[in-house]
């Protein structure tokens, strides 16, 4: 049994299929033995942890719900708890794999030609190449619609000039994919891959959170990105928004495993820790947070679930999934913020993780 199933106060565990809880359960071991005894060390130094890539991709999760081309197709309930598990342990490494697997993986999937899967995905699918989701600029974050970076045909190639900002991995993708206005003015979607003359990518730095994942401003100088880049079946920014919201419930879920992580820590922490004779967790003013959390977090567990049920049956909209979005989130920051107090002193040195989430959790 592993330690998942230990917070599952309302006993969701019944209501997932076996291959659900497999790879739940998967990347749950492969977190404990080889992400936590490591995370502090780079998050604490500001890197990218590369010497856990190899492990991440034989779990044969990169993918999440794609069917085809290397990737597992699972449903979107196991991509949820996956995304969950990862960013149980920590932040860094759930954004990660949300940027490869969903954001990038995920428009190449829906919005590429068959011969734009065939040549990208697999490869991806194995980790030997790693994508990136380039839209927000230095001017546009959330109106992101509003971008200004541009694509100019020019042959049998698109030019790209503009400026991009806090895009994940992108200082490390092999594929990055850059959202820009053709001439007439519509969004399209270019792969530009590692090395093309006029793409730089510089690490942001002085982070507080999410220390352990790359964000990187790009900028583009006359790019050159051969025609069979631009992704074959995106003509507007509505497509765009088709892969923000297919892929915005597993922030939700990332949010949960954050909560999840914070409230288990906090439960042991005043277990063991004694004053006045006794532990902590016989007080009730503690026992009172505790529970709070617990019922939050029970509560996040069941909106999940939910949402990406209906993601599976294809009922999911994406009013639902900003609303769980927003809510596990928001949820998130309180449980943890209560699970750091419950710490003292001891909540601000890294080796008790919980001065980690707490600080990825504002990211």
């Amino acid at each position: 049994m592993t330690e998942t199933a230990r917070t599952d106060f309302y006993a969701l565990e019944e209501l997932l299929t076996p291959e659900e809880i497999d790879v739940r359960d998967r990347v749950a071991d492969w977190c404990a033995k080889e992400v936590t005894p490591r995370i502090n060390d780079y998050w604490e130094r500001a890197e990218f942890p590369f010497e856990l890539v190899p492990g991440f991709a034989e779990l044969g999760i990169a993918g999440g719900t794609i069917e085809g081309y290397g990737s597992p197709g699972m449903s979107a309930v196991a991509a949820g708890l996956v995304a969950a598990e990862l960013a149980r342990a920590d932040g860094s490494i759930g954004t990660f794999n949300g940027v490869h697997s969903f954001l990038a993986m995920q428009s190449i999937a829906l919005l590429g030609s068959e011969e734009q899967r065939e040549r990208f995905l697999p490869a991806m699918a194995r980790m030997e190449k790693i994508g990136a989701f380039g839209l927000t600029e230095p001017r546009h974050g959330s109106d992101a619609v509003a971008l200004e970076t541009r694509a100019r045909r020019d042959g049998d190639s698109y030019v790209l000039d503009g400026q991009k900002k806090w895009i994940g991995n992108g200082s490390i993708a092999d594929y990055v994919l850059i959202w820009a206005r053709d001439e007439e003015g519509q969004v399209g979607g270019y792969v530009v891959e590692k090395g093309t003359p006029g793409f730089t990518a510089r690490v942001m730095t002085g982070k507080t959170a999410l220390r352990a994942v790359w964000q990187a401003e790009i900028t583009l100088d006359g790019a050159r990105v051969p025609a069979e880049n631009k992704l074959e079946n995106c003509r507007s920014f509505k497509d765009v928004s088709t892969i923000l919201d297919r892929t915005r419930y597993t922030v939700a879920w990332r949010a949960l495993g954050v909560a999840m992580a914070s409230y288990e820590l906090a439960l042991a922490h005043c277990l063991s820790r004694e004053q006045f004779g006794q532990p902590i967790a016989g007080y009730q003013l503690v026992q009172e947070k505790l529970a709070t959390m617990l019922a939050e977090i029970t509560n996040m567990q069941l909106m999940c679930w939910r949402l990406s049920s209906l993601a599976d049956s294809g009922r999911m909209t994406a009013a639902m999934a900003s609303l769980a979005k927003r809510h596990c989130c928001a949820t998130a920051r309180a449980i943890v913020a209560d699970a750091r107090d419950l710490f003292g002193g001891d909540g601000i040195l890294l080796e008790h993780h919980i001065a980690r989430h707490h600080a990825d959790i504002e990211a």
